[in-house]
């Protein structure tokens, strides 16, 4: 039966849904107002795009390779490089579940309590073991659960989960359609005024004003925001017409992107008053999403008169309603990422590579060795953040800058390993972007380059402002990862020239016999 292609549409829809996160909407609101806005516009340009079609074409050239990313640098640049990059991209994972494991139970609260309580909870009032230790307790117990149920083969409730994914889109309309009814209903008037170019150049967030360092270190969060393009490569032969469909579904999805982070960031300052709904010490990037839904559901019903009490009520019940959403949608996205990047990058590369059982796969798909060694890593990584000492708004700075810089740091590897894959010869060239090999040095360097400088910028920046801490443990992740790459690759090396020196000792042996 011959299989069913992607149409331009669906091509749009699927690339939609694989990179654009409601949640950086509210967080890039929270760090910058409307001065977000022109950063998501230059990582656009210079990253989400030109990065785009490098995906596609390294996913059209090795269509047939089943070790994705890994394969792609393997034969461009070399195995070990290709090993290192690969392992990083699937330790960002791992910071993302050191995130989602402590963040998770922001959505719990807000469930039971109608809001973020989460700073003032303890264990039989233990001041020791309150808010981001006690936090830090429970997301080691919920991963070893997590970790447990996956290692078991019980992956299906990822399936029962992925309403959260229907749910979020709903939350997207819902927030647009609520926010133009608002502003008619207002005569057109916003709750954070917009005063054009102004309000664009200068943020709201006084931290970031007169601040170039705290400015360019934003691009980490947009260029975050663009995060998931790597899933674009397999999407090309799988595209109707792609030559003509591809580029066109890419720029199409990039503005629609674009335009929708953009517009719905403008869209929260219509019934978000930065001054009068995110001032407050205890708003954190953990909650801030939280806040500013339960506001916008205020705000509906000030528009509309609403009492004070009723004002209450819908903040909380549609607190209530978007934490249930979000509680789905990351449980859902754990149970799967726990075990999915591990298998990809176990069954991608040499069993060999991997120390004692680690690259073992067992009968039921599931890598379990090496499921409980990463339960292993995230819970001290978890343990050594929530035992630190910070304040609760501290601490999801913190693991929320470790995730950005992880995740995009990978990202690196690609690009600066594409000018190289350009030169590469005899291989599948029938969907191309970049019609010269000037033109791939030339945007293999820029997105690169975009890469290194906006993550140099936000390590140093917190350093820069006698914060060490957030840049020691932004800066951690992919240096001790790196490392441990390097130091499994060399470990590997040694074992195969052992072995082949082993092999020719037993040839020769049998010569001489």
């Amino acid at each position: 039966m011959k299989e069913k292609k992607l149409g331009l549409m669906s091509l749009i829809l699927m690339i939609f849904t694989s990179v654009y996160g409601f949640n950086n909407i509210p967080r890039s609101y929270y760090l910058m107002g409307y001065a977000a806005i022109p950063w998501f516009v230059i990582a656009g340009i210079l990253f989400f795009i030109p990065f785009a079609f490098m995906v596609a074409e390294f996913g059209s050239a090795f269509k047939d390779e089943t070790g994705g990313m890994y394969s792609w640098m393997c034969k461009s640049v070399g195995p070990k490089y290709a090993f290192i990059g690969t392992f990083m991209w699937y330790t960002s994972y791992v910071l993302w579940m050191v995130n989602v494991s402590s963040g998770i139970w922001v959505p719990v609260s807000n469930i039971i309590f109608g809001e973020d309580t989460t700073s003032t909870w303890s264990l039989f009032g233990i001041e020791f073991l309150s808010g981001s230790r006690l936090l830090g307790l429970m997301a080691v117990l919920f991963f070893i659960f997590i970790t447990y149920f996956d290692s078991k083969g019980i992956d299906k409730i990822s399936k029962a989960t992925s309403v959260g994914g229907t749910a979020v889109l709903t939350i997207n309309i819902m927030v647009v359609v609520g926010s133009i009814i608002m502003i008619i209903a207002r005569g057109g008037q916003l709750e954070q005024p917009f005063a054009g170019m102004e309000s664009l150049k200068v943020p709201l967030n006084v931290a970031y004003q007169g601040s170039p360092i705290m400015l360019l270190s934003f691009i980490v969060y947009a260029l975050f925001a663009y995060g998931g393009i790597e899933a674009v490569g397999g999407l090309v032969d799988k595209t109707e017409n792609p030559k003509k469909n591809f580029p066109k579904g890419i720029i199409i999805a990039a503005m629609v992107i674009v335009v929708g982070y953009a517009s719905l960031i403008m869209l929260v300052g219509s019934f978000t008053n930065y001054a009068e709904v995110l001032g407050a010490d205890s708003i954190t990037l953990g909650n801030v999403s939280y806040v500013i839904m339960s506001n916008f559901a205020a705000t509906f019903g000030k528009v509309f008169g609403a009492s004070a009490a009723t004002q209450v009520a819908l903040a909380h019940g549609f607190a209530r309603v978007y934490a249930l959403i979000m509680l789905l949608a990351l449980a859902g996205a754990l149970f799967t990422l726990v075990y999915s990047p591990l298998k990809q990058i176990i069954e991608g590369t040499p069993k060999e590579l991997w120390p004692g059982k680690m690259g073992e796969i067992e009968a039921d798909g599931m890598p379990k060795n090496a499921m409980w060694v990463q339960c292993a890593i995230v819970s001290v990584m978890i343990l050594l953040v929530s035992f630190g000492g910070d304040s609760m708004q501290k601490f999801f700075v913190i693991l929320t800058a470790m995730v950005n810089v992880g995740m995009t740091v990978p990202y690196m590897f690609i690009s600066f390993a594409f000018p190289k894959f350009k030169k590469l010869q005899g291989i599948d060239r029938s969907f191309v972007i970049f019609k010269s090999q000037k033109s791939a040095n030339i945007w293999g360097y820029v997105v690169t380059l975009t890469l290194l400088f906006a993550n140099a910028f936000a390590i140093i920046q917190p350093a820069l402002d006698g914060d060490f801490k957030t840049t020691f443990w932004s800066l951690s992740g992919p240096v001790v990862f790196g490392l441990a790459a390097w130091i499994i690759y060399n470990r590997y090396e040694k074992k195969m020239e052992a072995a082949d020196t082993k092999t020719d000792a037993v040839k020769a042996e049998e010569l001489e016999a």
